[in-house]
């Protein structure tokens, strides 16, 4: 039988009440969890590495996850976490990589207190597709609610509904049905790994919006801390004239990378031409995140600040990464 690693971190589906009436917490761990699925047709290596709210996540906890994974002589590797930052966390896990092994991400939308919680069947659909040797050489997947997901389009798109995760417009890599992995397209070549030790600092998010002065991004860029910095721009990518006055200032010493707060649709580059626009923000020497949301482009910007990337090393990724051609 196939070897599975499996590393819990917390997160829904390791809640449960902490008392009558009370609100969940983290209680179960990688023992626990496996306990409730009965017989498998597969041997699991299991290890709580953490017990918090994915809120909570940070890449420390994420890379002694990943070093443990690869640590284990296992034909896959499970990753169990809370699902509000699950779609980050399969991309940082994506990016730094460098097996065949598949790793697949799952967690739960309903706590083991609420009424049909769907942890064990994320849990034992996960462990199903990392167990599948089709799944090799795929890199990160997500797998809930049946659906399996490549953790570059996976995103959270609803904050409680069972069927909270969406890959549009790309759509999921396959499902689970009947105990059985059937992937609906075959696996794309990987681009090369990334890998960074000095993840110290911080790389915002800074959200363009309707009467932006740009003062909000100036004063975050200010803080000594900030390494790069990611806008949520409006629509195809674009600001109000006074943010892309900030930008033009910041650009010179610091990265900065705009994506679409849309949650949909690629960033443009030539299709608009007033100050403020994509193909203004271009000019100046910012990096537009193609279709990478902002959330996923900070990953990749954090990512690539801790290997040492210079900035045209960070224009070649995110165009590489981010675009589709």
């Amino acid at each position: 039988m196939p070897l599975i690693a499996l590393a819990t971190l917390g997160g829904t589906i390791s809640m449960a009440p902490a008392d009558a009436g009370g609100g969940a917490v983290p209680r179960l761990g990688a023992a626990d969890l496996l306990g409730g699925l009965g017989d498998l047709p597969m041997d699991v290596l299991a290890e709580t590495l953490a017990g918090i709210g994915s809120a909570s996540m940070d890449f420390a906890t994420l890379m002694r996850c990943r070093d443990w994974g690869l640590r284990q002589d296992a034909d896959g590797f499970v990753v169990v976490q809370g699902t509000d930052t699950l779609e980050e966390t399969a991309y940082f896990l994506d990016l730094g990589w460098p097996s065949e092994i598949p790793v697949v991400v799952t967690g739960a939308m309903r706590n083991s207190g609420l009424f049909s919680p769907d942890g064990p069947a994320n849990l034992r659909n996960a462990l199903t597709v990392a167990a599948d040797p089709r799944s090799r050489g795929r890199g990160v997947l997500v797998t809930l609610n049946d659906d399996v997901h490549a953790a570059r389009w996976v995103r959270k798109a609803h904050s409680s509904h069972l069927d909270a995760f969406s890959s549009a417009p790309a759509g999921p890599l396959g499902m689970v049905v009947e105990n059985a992995v059937h992937y609906f397209h075959p696996s794309p070549p990987r681009p090369p790994v990334l890998t960074g030790g000095d993840f110290g600092g911080l790389v915002p998010v800074v959200e363009a919006g309707l009467d932006d002065s740009g003062a909000v991004l100036s004063s975050v860029a200010a803080q000594p801390e900030v390494r790069g910095v990611v806008i949520a721009a409006t629509g195809a990518g674009h600001v109000s004239s006074g943010t892309a006055d900030v930008i033009a200032r910041l650009v010179p010493s610091l990265p900065v990378v705009v994506a679409s707060r849309t949650g949909a649709g690629p960033t443009l580059r030539s299709t608009y031409g007033f100050h403020g626009s994509e193909s203004s923000l271009i000019a100046m020497g910012a990096t537009m995140a193609g279709w990478l949301d902002a959330r996923k482009a900070r990953i990749l910007l954090h990512t690539l600040l801790a290997a040492g990337a210079a900035r045209d090393d960070i224009e070649r990724e995110f165009r590489a990464r981010g675009d589709l051609d």
